[in-house]
């Protein structure tokens, strides 16, 4: 697992991303109870996530964040990145943020694929 924290903050919210590899969705169950036993990331507000499985097609989660997951599936999909699973994490600040939460699921996102290309 990757982990990239704090990429983000804007009115109170922070953002964090996590993206590692999985082949299931149990890999995908794994991936998320892993990254939730982390204290911090439990206390999280939102773990909006998507994964493209070589063998079962495409998995998304908003996790509450509408439209959060088929943000991050697209920019899966564009970059032609199968079985990783990208995981955007959100702690609520308490102002709603409108639209500009999607450019920062965006720029969460941008990060942890970096992230993955730095690897290789």
């Amino acid at each position: 697992m990757i982990l990239l924290e704090d990429i983000l903050r804007d009115r109170g919210s922070r953002y964090a991303a996590a993206v590692g590899e999985v082949k299931s969705r149990a890999d995908i169950d794994a991936f998320l109870a892993d990254l939730r036993k982390r204290r911090k990331f439990d206390r999280a507000t939102h773990h909006s996530w998507a994964v493209v499985l070589a063998d079962g097609g495409a998995l998304k989660n908003d996790d509450g964040e509408a439209g959060a997951g088929a943000v991050i599936l697209k920019m899966l999909e564009r970059e032609a990145l199968s079985d990783h699973i990208v995981v955007v994490t959100r702690w609520y600040g308490g102002v709603h943020l409108g639209g500009d939460r999607f450019a920062h699921i965006v720029t969460s996102t941008r990060a942890a694929l970096q992230a993955v290309r730095d690897e290789s």
